[in-house]
């Protein structure tokens, strides 16, 4: 239990409105997603600026509190919330959603570690920019828990990791002070890399407060194909005709075995029962592949002529090909659902 007086320094911090003491005001921060884990405190905080969070660190700091903090809360391993022993308080980023800045110059923006991953994507696209970090639960992640936990979603292939697409990082440190480094330089050869340092650290040192992140021109034309295989082996060779043949136009090549397509399958189908399976004929494992293109019609044919060598070398068996942007996301649906049609299947080797 944590003392009323030090209670009651932290929420002075922020407010009344933004410290929570009460269950049912503290319920969303304390479950994740599946249920399986859940977290114990007298105290939720919901800084509303880098400042805040950083006297509130300072505090914690001073008296020897544990802090966890929190992004969106998407997590399936428990780390974003505090254990049982009730001497933690949780500090909560989703105030943090200001979008300072962008430029379309440096391709880049800096947004503050509450904004949603597809908060962050929406802006960049109102500036006919990409930013091209995609997850299934981009609806309610966070950029700084991206970061901090060095998210890599499904277009790493060709843009890398979380850590690749940050430029700079605003980060609160342990004793309360604010670390501004905040660069959009893409060529910067001096000192050390210190932002490295807190992506992927969870939090453990330093709290992410704001980045600086790195944008693309937008693509004019993506196509995705499923295809079917006899083997892993297959997949395998599979991809590696596509990367040989596609290059730099692949951006994403999922695979996903019978079992898992299975339930994602279900799952579709207890939300839209006219939804049908992309292949008549089942096979061991899939392939989900996606290429996207500078130039208008341009990645079809490549798609199409991709597909047709790797049927005529055996390296798939079947295949279909989105013809439309409905087409395109029903695909990609089985895939990001996944984690979805995980849970009513309880506990299992994870298809994700």
């Amino acid at each position: 239990m944590l003392d009323k007086t030090l209670i009651d320094k932290f929420i002075q911090v922020v407010g009344p409105r933004y410290g929570l003491e009460a269950g049912d005001d503290q319920a969303p921060f304390l479950s994740e997603w599946r249920d399986k884990y859940v977290g114990k405190t007298d105290l939720v905080l919901l800084p509303g600026s880098t400042q805040e969070v950083a006297a509130l660190v300072k505090i914690a700091n001073e008296t020897g509190t544990g802090i966890v903090p929190q992004g969106g809360n998407t997590g399936l391993v428990g780390g974003q919330l505090p254990d049982q022993s009730g001497s933690q308080i949780l500090l909560s980023l989703k105030r943090l959603n200001k979008k300072r800045l962008i430029s379309r110059l440096s391709n880049s923006m800096v947004v503050e570690a509450g904004v949603t991953l597809h908060e962050a994507q929406s802006y960049a696209d109102a500036h006919d920019r990409l930013f091209p970090l995609s997850l299934a639960s981009e609806g309610s992640c966070q950029i700084g828990g991206n970061i901090s936990t060095n998210a890599g979603g499904i277009q790493v292939l060709k843009y890398g990791m979380m850590r690749d697409l940050v430029l700079g990082l605003e980060v609160v440190l342990p004793s309360g002070e604010i670390w501004d480094g905040l660069s959009d330089l893409r060529k910067d050869n001096t000192g050390y890399d210190l932002k490295s340092l807190f992506m992927g650290a969870e939090g453990t040192l330093g709290i992410v407060t704001a980045a600086s992140l790195k944008l693309f021109p937008l693509p004019v034309e993506r196509r995705v194909a499923f295809v079917g295989c006899e083997s892993l082996e297959a997949v395998g060779a599979f991809f590696e005709h596509a990367s040989a043949r596609a290059g730099g136009a692949l951006c994403a090549f999922e695979i996903l075995c019978a079992r898992g397509l299975e339930f994602s399958l279900d799952f579709m189908k207890g939300q839209t029962p006219s939804f049908k399976a992309p292949l008549e004929t089942r096979w061991p494992w899939y392939g989900l592949i996606e290429l996207e293109a500078y130039q208008e019609g341009w990645a079809g044919p490549l798609l199409e002529g991709l597909l047709e060598s790797a049927l005529e070398q055996g390296l798939i068996g079947d295949g279909v090909v989105a013809t439309s942007e409905a087409q395109r996301l029903a695909l990609w649906a089985l895939r990001e659902s996944l984690s979805g049609a995980q849970k009513p299947q309880g506990g299992s080797i994870k298809h994700d």
